[in-house]
């Protein structure tokens, strides 16, 4: 890419003011934020609360409900949203960010999709592949090319990490890194160690009281937590002082009507103006509306020793071998995280120990499960879940619960009575996520295994999830990208390399072999 000046004044580049979206429900209001040339910007907030709104009337592609955003003269801005247009399926990778160039300089300025996919490490086996046929992470990394090649002034960057491995997402947080600096980022993510590693500044999108600190993620959180026990504070003692105030007002009433004094009636009328005022003034402390709980169950077992792997050899589906595991025992109590490099055969050890659980006759050799297990499952691709089914057939139809308790259960989990009908396969993936969460928990199991539970949950589901696993004592066997997800539930450490399963004290070799 073409080398920009360093800025050495602070450049207003894009300037929101009083901006409020309301769509069935208000998402946010009164959002003042000022974006700066060199700003690496972090957008926080709950799946469905107008992260994706607010990065499209940036863009100028969604007018706002109310306020103005104004942009320096000339601003262009590269808009990385999350899905990819049907119409790039069939277009091979190379042509499709070729397409983006205007159609004057396809020609002659080919040479500006080279340099973009350089940059972006796109192999050249990849680049003739139909977009279509690429891996979800290739996809994404296909459209910020079609984005990048245009070299806009300013990029915004929705959910940019979803389907990236651990590989993917460091190489995307180097490139970010390595942008010319006066090059302002806006991204909205849920991915907490990306959000720490590329961004300088965290705003935290809500109804009302948006709040912005130029902290990155962690820091920022700590700043925002701090922030609304303070608020909470103030707001109960300014209700508090009301209170007194209304009491004192009342008993000199009573005073000055026995004895006549106009002197008390005007004190007393004071009295409840300063109330009045006050409470006026008081802001409740931010709550924030919860998108459904998850809750995990465990039903415990006997068992101290629940799978038992002696020297299982993991194989792709056509034989070919893969890794042995050793002699490898999971015990109760153990959230064991499976690290290793896509294509080692993680997901081939999850299949073969979800098979030897649900039927012990069918296991391989050298994987035993104990006979009081109760699997519970959870894919990536939340297989299970059928499209067409709706929230609540996929509840009566797996357990016996009545319409009541169904609903009761649905709602719980964020579902309101609308999206209880409606198809499976209509719902957002956050939805998907919560659904398949109370699906896990109604199931009962004693043990979890869990192929990327985090994809789709916003922090507040992935917090959720953390505590219910610790909470509930839960054992479990979890594959994750998410470096805050393994470095807050896992007690132990398998890593396949050298097509072998072995353990190790820490993930942070892995995550720091992961890098370019």
């Amino acid at each position: 890419m073409i080398a920009r000046q360093d800025q050495s004044k602070i450049v207003t580049l894009i300037n929101i003011r009083n901006l409020g979206v309301t769509l069935s429900a208000p998402l946010f209001a009164k959002l003042d934020l000022i974006i700066n040339a060199g700003d690496r910007l972090g957008l926080v907030a709950a799946n469905g609360r107008g992260k994706s709104t607010l990065l499209r009337c940036i863009s100028g592609t969604l007018e706002a409900t109310h306020g103005d955003i104004t942009r320096s003269r000339g601003l262009t801005i590269g808009h990385v949203e999350q899905d990819v247009p049907t119409g790039l399926l069939d277009v091979p990778f190379h042509d499709a960010v070729l397409q983006a160039l205007p159609a004057d300089q396809q020609a002659n300025e080919s040479w500006r999709v080279d340099i973009a996919l350089e940059s972006l490490d796109v192999p050249e086996a990849l680049r003739s592949r139909p977009v279509g046929q690429l891996s979800g992470g290739w996809q994404r990394l296909a459209m910020l090319a079609r984005t990048w090649v245009l070299e806009p002034d300013a990029l915004l960057l929705d959910e940019p990490t979803n389907h990236l491995d651990l590989g993917k997402i460091a190489a995307l947080e180097e490139w970010l890194n390595a942008l010319p600096r006066d090059v302002p980022v806006i991204i909205s993510s849920h991915d907490r160690a990306f959000l720490d590693a590329v961004t300088n500044r965290t705003l935290f999108l809500r109804p009302e009281q948006s709040q912005v600190f130029s902290l990155p993620y962690s820091r920022a959180r700590a700043a925002l937590d701090e922030a609304d026990t303070a608020d909470k504070r103030r707001y109960e003692r300014d209700m508090k002082t009301a209170e007194q105030l209304r009491k004192q007002a009342a008993k000199l009433n009573n005073i000055g009507i026995n004895s006549g004094s106009d002197l008390l009636v005007v004190k007393t009328k004071q009295l409840k103006q300063r109330a009045d005022k006050l409470e006026d003034a008081a802001k409740p402390a931010h709550l924030e509306r919860s998108a459904g709980a998850i809750k995990l169950a465990n039903r415990g077992t006997h068992a101290k020793v629940l799978v038992t792997l002696d020297d299982a050899v993991v194989c792709t589906p056509d034989g070919t071998p893969l890794f042995r595991t050793g002699k490898q025992f999971i015990c109760q109590g153990d959230r064991i995280v499976l690290l290793g490099e896509n294509g080692a055969g993680k997901s081939r050890l999850i299949a073969m120990l979800r098979k030897a659980i649900g039927n012990a006759e069918t296991a391989q050799d050298g994987i035993k499960a104990t006979p009081s297990l109760v699997l519970g499952y959870r894919d990536q691709a939340l297989a299970d879940l059928k499209d067409k089914d709706t929230p609540m057939e996929t509840i009566i139809r797996r357990f016996e619960v009545g319409d009541q308790r169904a609903r009761a259960l649905l709602a719980g989990a964020g579902m309101t009575i609308d999206m209880q009908s409606r198809a499976v396969g209509r719902l957002s993936g956050g939805q998907k996520a919560r659904l398949g969460m109370l699906v896990l928990r109604l199931a009962e199991p004693n043990f979890y295994l869990l192929d990327e539970p985090t994809n789709h949950l916003d922090i507040d589901g992935q917090e959720a999830l953390e505590g219910e696993l610790m909470a509930r004592q839960a054992s479990c066997l979890v594959v994750s990208h998410d470096r805050s997800f393994v470095r807050a539930v896992g007690n132990r450490f398998w890593q396949i390399e050298r097509r072998r399963l072995v353990e190790v004290e820490s993930p942070e070799l892995f995550f720091a072999s992961a890098r370019p």
